[in-house]
Protein backbone atom coordinates (compact mmCIF):
# COMPACT_ATOMS: atom_id res chain seq x y z
CA UNK A 1 0.00 0.00 0.00
CA UNK A 2 1.02 3.62 -0.94
CA UNK A 3 2.51 5.99 1.71
CA UNK A 4 -0.37 8.45 2.37
CA UNK A 5 2.09 11.44 2.63
CA UNK A 6 4.26 10.58 -0.32
CA UNK A 7 0.92 10.07 -2.45
CA UNK A 8 -0.03 13.16 -1.26
CA UNK A 9 3.34 15.08 -2.16
CA UNK A 10 2.73 14.24 -5.77
CA UNK A 11 -0.92 15.31 -5.92
CA UNK A 12 0.42 19.05 -4.49
CA UNK A 13 2.95 18.58 -6.69
CA UNK A 14 0.74 17.52 -10.32
CA UNK A 15 -1.77 20.59 -8.89
CA UNK A 16 1.34 22.99 -8.45
CA UNK A 17 2.62 22.56 -12.25
CA UNK A 18 -0.73 22.57 -13.65
CA UNK A 19 -1.69 26.03 -12.08
CA UNK A 20 1.72 27.14 -13.01
CA UNK A 21 0.87 26.02 -17.28
CA UNK A 22 -2.73 27.59 -16.72
CA UNK A 23 -1.21 31.22 -15.17
CA UNK A 24 -2.09 34.01 -18.01
CA UNK A 25 1.34 35.32 -20.11
CA UNK A 26 0.72 39.15 -18.89
CA UNK A 27 4.19 40.43 -20.72
CA UNK A 28 7.35 39.16 -23.18
CA UNK A 29 10.54 40.60 -22.33
CA UNK A 30 12.12 42.70 -24.98
CA UNK A 31 15.22 43.85 -23.37
CA UNK A 32 16.92 40.37 -24.45
CA UNK A 33 17.55 39.49 -27.68
CA UNK A 34 20.55 39.08 -30.16
CA UNK A 35 22.62 41.41 -31.75
CA UNK A 36 22.03 42.71 -34.99
CA UNK A 37 24.72 41.35 -37.18
CA UNK A 38 27.08 44.30 -39.08
CA UNK A 39 26.78 43.70 -42.92
CA UNK A 40 28.78 46.08 -44.86
CA UNK A 41 28.43 46.76 -48.31
CA UNK A 42 31.34 46.79 -50.95
CA UNK A 43 32.34 47.74 -53.97
CA UNK A 44 32.80 45.05 -56.92
CA UNK A 45 34.47 46.84 -59.99
CA UNK A 46 37.70 44.90 -59.45
CA UNK A 47 38.79 41.61 -59.04
CA UNK A 48 41.83 42.09 -56.47
CA UNK A 49 40.81 44.84 -54.17
CA UNK A 50 37.60 45.95 -52.33
CA UNK A 51 36.47 48.82 -50.98
CA UNK A 52 33.34 48.89 -47.83
CA UNK A 53 31.18 51.19 -46.85
CA UNK A 54 33.63 51.80 -43.63
CA UNK A 55 36.23 53.32 -45.80
CA UNK A 56 38.69 50.20 -45.75
CA UNK A 57 40.81 48.90 -48.59
CA UNK A 58 41.03 45.33 -48.17
CA UNK A 59 42.31 42.51 -50.81
CA UNK A 60 39.22 40.55 -51.90
CA UNK A 61 40.47 37.36 -50.16
CA UNK A 62 41.02 38.79 -47.09
CA UNK A 63 37.30 40.40 -46.74
CA UNK A 64 35.38 38.32 -44.00
CA UNK A 65 32.80 36.02 -45.48
CA UNK A 66 29.95 36.94 -42.96
CA UNK A 67 30.12 40.38 -42.33
CA UNK A 68 31.56 41.33 -45.83
CA UNK A 69 34.01 43.72 -43.96
CA UNK A 70 37.32 44.52 -44.71
CA UNK A 71 39.49 43.66 -42.01
CA UNK A 72 39.99 46.98 -39.82
CA UNK A 73 43.54 46.97 -39.86
CA UNK A 74 44.87 49.26 -42.39
CA UNK A 75 44.42 53.13 -42.70
CA UNK A 76 40.76 54.47 -42.81
CA UNK A 77 39.67 56.74 -45.91
CA UNK A 78 43.08 55.99 -47.32
CA UNK A 79 43.83 58.24 -50.29
CA UNK A 80 47.01 55.91 -51.63
CA UNK A 81 48.02 57.10 -55.29
CA UNK A 82 45.45 59.93 -55.17
CA UNK A 83 46.32 63.53 -56.44
CA UNK A 84 44.49 65.82 -53.55
CA UNK A 85 44.54 68.93 -55.17
CA UNK A 86 42.41 67.52 -58.48
CA UNK A 87 40.81 64.64 -56.14
CA UNK A 88 41.44 62.03 -58.77
CA UNK A 89 43.31 58.96 -58.04
CA UNK A 90 44.82 56.30 -59.99
CA UNK A 91 42.48 53.37 -58.61
CA UNK A 92 38.97 52.87 -58.21
CA UNK A 93 39.21 51.23 -54.48
CA UNK A 94 41.40 53.89 -53.05
CA UNK A 95 39.48 56.89 -54.64
CA UNK A 96 36.30 55.28 -52.73
CA UNK A 97 37.88 55.20 -49.66
CA UNK A 98 39.32 58.49 -50.34
CA UNK A 99 35.75 60.13 -51.23
CA UNK A 100 33.92 58.75 -47.94
CA UNK A 101 36.27 60.97 -45.98
CA UNK A 102 33.97 63.53 -44.19
CA UNK A 103 36.84 66.17 -44.76
CA UNK A 104 37.07 65.40 -48.46
CA UNK A 105 33.33 65.12 -49.28
CA UNK A 106 30.55 66.88 -47.13
CA UNK A 107 27.26 64.26 -46.96
CA UNK A 108 24.91 67.35 -46.87
CA UNK A 109 26.43 68.51 -50.50
CA UNK A 110 26.20 64.88 -52.20
CA UNK A 111 22.56 64.20 -50.87
CA UNK A 112 21.52 67.50 -53.16
CA UNK A 113 23.28 66.39 -56.52
CA UNK A 114 21.62 64.32 -59.12
CA UNK A 115 22.23 60.68 -60.09
CA UNK A 116 22.12 61.30 -63.83
CA UNK A 117 22.06 64.10 -66.19
CA UNK A 118 18.06 63.93 -66.78
CA UNK A 119 16.24 66.55 -64.63
CA UNK A 120 13.65 64.18 -63.65
CA UNK A 121 16.89 62.07 -62.12
CA UNK A 122 16.81 60.90 -58.05
CA UNK A 123 19.46 61.87 -55.87
CA UNK A 124 22.15 59.92 -53.75
CA UNK A 125 20.27 57.57 -51.08
CA UNK A 126 24.04 57.84 -49.64
CA UNK A 127 27.59 59.11 -49.65
CA UNK A 128 28.78 55.66 -50.13
CA UNK A 129 26.47 55.51 -53.56
CA UNK A 130 28.23 58.74 -54.56
CA UNK A 131 31.57 57.88 -54.04
CA UNK A 132 31.11 54.32 -55.95
CA UNK A 133 29.16 56.08 -58.78
CA UNK A 134 31.60 59.07 -59.12
CA UNK A 135 34.90 57.21 -58.80
CA UNK A 136 33.52 55.57 -61.66
CA UNK A 137 34.91 56.60 -65.29
CA UNK A 138 33.54 60.27 -65.90
CA UNK A 139 33.90 63.05 -68.60
CA UNK A 140 36.04 64.37 -66.22
CA UNK A 141 38.15 61.30 -66.94
CA UNK A 142 38.65 61.41 -70.86
CA UNK A 143 39.41 63.47 -73.95
CA UNK A 144 36.10 63.23 -75.10
CA UNK A 145 34.96 59.53 -75.90
CA UNK A 146 37.97 57.21 -75.94
CA UNK A 147 40.95 57.74 -74.63
CA UNK A 148 42.02 58.65 -70.80
CA UNK A 149 43.61 62.24 -69.67
CA UNK A 150 45.96 60.48 -67.57
CA UNK A 151 46.34 57.79 -65.00
CA UNK A 152 44.28 59.64 -62.88
CA UNK A 153 41.01 58.42 -64.32
CA UNK A 154 39.05 58.19 -60.81
CA UNK A 155 37.69 61.30 -59.98
CA UNK A 156 35.42 62.12 -56.98
CA UNK A 157 35.23 65.89 -57.22
CA UNK A 158 31.76 67.71 -56.38
CA UNK A 159 31.25 69.91 -59.06
CA UNK A 160 30.55 73.69 -58.51
CA UNK A 161 30.80 75.45 -61.66
CA UNK A 162 27.49 76.86 -61.81
CA UNK A 163 25.94 80.57 -62.12
CA UNK A 164 26.28 80.93 -58.26
CA UNK A 165 28.75 83.74 -57.43
CA UNK A 166 28.65 85.22 -61.26
CA UNK A 167 26.44 87.68 -61.99
CA UNK A 168 25.62 89.84 -65.24
CA UNK A 169 27.35 92.51 -64.23
CA UNK A 170 30.86 91.28 -63.43
CA UNK A 171 30.63 89.18 -66.24
CA UNK A 172 30.51 91.88 -68.70
CA UNK A 173 33.00 93.91 -67.02
CA UNK A 174 35.33 90.64 -67.63
CA UNK A 175 34.78 90.57 -71.12
CA UNK A 176 34.90 94.54 -71.97
CA UNK A 177 36.77 95.02 -75.33
CA UNK A 178 35.88 91.18 -75.95
CA UNK A 179 33.50 90.14 -78.92
CA UNK A 180 31.83 86.72 -78.54
CA UNK A 181 31.99 84.41 -81.24
CA UNK A 182 30.02 80.95 -81.49
CA UNK A 183 32.58 79.44 -83.92
CA UNK A 184 31.19 77.05 -86.83
CA UNK A 185 31.06 73.13 -86.31
CA UNK A 186 34.68 71.78 -86.39
CA UNK A 187 36.17 74.85 -85.84
CA UNK A 188 39.51 76.32 -83.77
CA UNK A 189 38.74 79.63 -81.68
CA UNK A 190 41.79 80.78 -83.63
CA UNK A 191 40.29 79.98 -87.08
CA UNK A 192 36.68 81.47 -85.54
CA UNK A 193 38.29 85.02 -84.77
CA UNK A 194 40.51 85.00 -88.00
CA UNK A 195 37.36 84.76 -90.06
CA UNK A 196 36.12 88.24 -88.64
CA UNK A 197 39.57 89.76 -88.56
CA UNK A 198 40.48 89.81 -85.29
CA UNK A 199 42.34 87.43 -83.27
CA UNK A 200 41.50 84.48 -80.28
CA UNK A 201 41.99 86.11 -76.27
CA UNK A 202 42.98 82.81 -74.69
CA UNK A 203 43.57 85.11 -70.99
CA UNK A 204 39.43 85.46 -71.80
CA UNK A 205 38.62 81.73 -72.48
CA UNK A 206 37.70 81.29 -68.56
CA UNK A 207 35.39 83.80 -68.69
CA UNK A 208 33.09 81.68 -71.29
CA UNK A 209 34.05 78.49 -69.89
CA UNK A 210 30.91 78.23 -67.21
CA UNK A 211 27.94 76.80 -67.75
CA UNK A 212 25.83 80.32 -67.36
CA UNK A 213 27.64 82.02 -70.13
CA UNK A 214 26.82 79.10 -72.23
CA UNK A 215 23.58 79.08 -71.94
CA UNK A 216 23.71 82.79 -72.50
CA UNK A 217 24.62 82.34 -76.23
CA UNK A 218 23.80 78.50 -76.70
CA UNK A 219 20.95 76.39 -76.68
CA UNK A 220 22.13 73.31 -74.69
CA UNK A 221 19.21 72.08 -74.70
CA UNK A 222 20.35 68.62 -73.12
CA UNK A 223 22.52 70.36 -70.41
CA UNK A 224 25.99 71.54 -69.61
CA UNK A 225 28.53 69.01 -68.11
CA UNK A 226 31.95 68.94 -67.32
CA UNK A 227 34.15 67.65 -69.44
CA UNK A 228 38.06 67.16 -70.82
CA UNK A 229 38.76 68.32 -74.08
CA UNK A 230 40.86 71.24 -76.33
CA UNK A 231 37.54 72.10 -78.15
CA UNK A 232 36.09 73.58 -74.53
CA UNK A 233 33.91 75.27 -73.50
CA UNK A 234 31.60 74.26 -76.64
CA UNK A 235 28.14 72.87 -77.43
CA UNK A 236 27.77 69.09 -79.11
CA UNK A 237 25.76 69.53 -82.60
CA UNK A 238 22.41 67.81 -82.69
CA UNK A 239 24.03 65.77 -85.42
CA UNK A 240 26.58 64.00 -83.24
CA UNK A 241 26.31 60.42 -82.63
CA UNK A 242 24.06 59.76 -79.60
CA UNK A 243 27.23 58.81 -77.33
CA UNK A 244 28.56 61.79 -77.48
CA UNK A 245 25.37 63.46 -76.03
CA UNK A 246 24.40 65.87 -78.76
CA UNK A 247 22.91 69.47 -77.75
CA UNK A 248 24.94 69.23 -74.51
CA UNK A 249 27.13 71.71 -73.79
CA UNK A 250 30.65 71.18 -72.26
CA UNK A 251 33.11 73.32 -70.25
CA UNK A 252 36.26 72.50 -69.28
CA UNK A 253 37.40 71.10 -65.59
CA UNK A 254 40.46 72.57 -65.34
CA UNK A 255 40.74 76.44 -66.47
CA UNK A 256 44.78 75.99 -67.22
CA UNK A 257 44.04 73.68 -70.23
CA UNK A 258 41.68 75.75 -72.08
CA UNK A 259 43.24 76.98 -75.47
CA UNK A 260 42.29 79.12 -79.11
CA UNK A 261 43.74 76.35 -81.14
CA UNK A 262 41.84 73.35 -80.22
CA UNK A 263 38.67 71.97 -82.12
CA UNK A 264 36.14 68.93 -82.40
CA UNK A 265 34.22 68.00 -85.37
CA UNK A 266 31.32 67.25 -83.46
CA UNK A 267 31.22 70.24 -81.54
CA UNK A 268 30.74 74.21 -81.95
CA UNK A 269 33.64 76.58 -79.61
CA UNK A 270 32.04 79.62 -78.19
CA UNK A 271 35.61 81.91 -78.34
CA UNK A 272 36.56 85.54 -77.03
CA UNK A 273 38.01 87.35 -79.86
CA UNK A 274 39.47 90.75 -80.33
Amino acid sequence: MANPRLLLRRILCVAAAAAFLSAPVFAIRKDIGFAAPIICRTTVQGRHLISDDNGYVCSALSIDPWSRCCPQTGERFSCQGCNLDSQCCNSYEYCVSCCLNPSMTKEADVLKLKVAKPVTAGTYANIFDFCMGRCRHSSASVVHENAYLSDFHHCFLVQQNSSAGSTESNFGSRLDGINVILGRQGESCSSACRAKGQSCVPSRLSELNKCQILQKYMRCKNGCFPSLGPDQPAEVVDEAPKNLNPGACLYMQMDDRLTCDGSHQHTRRLCPCA
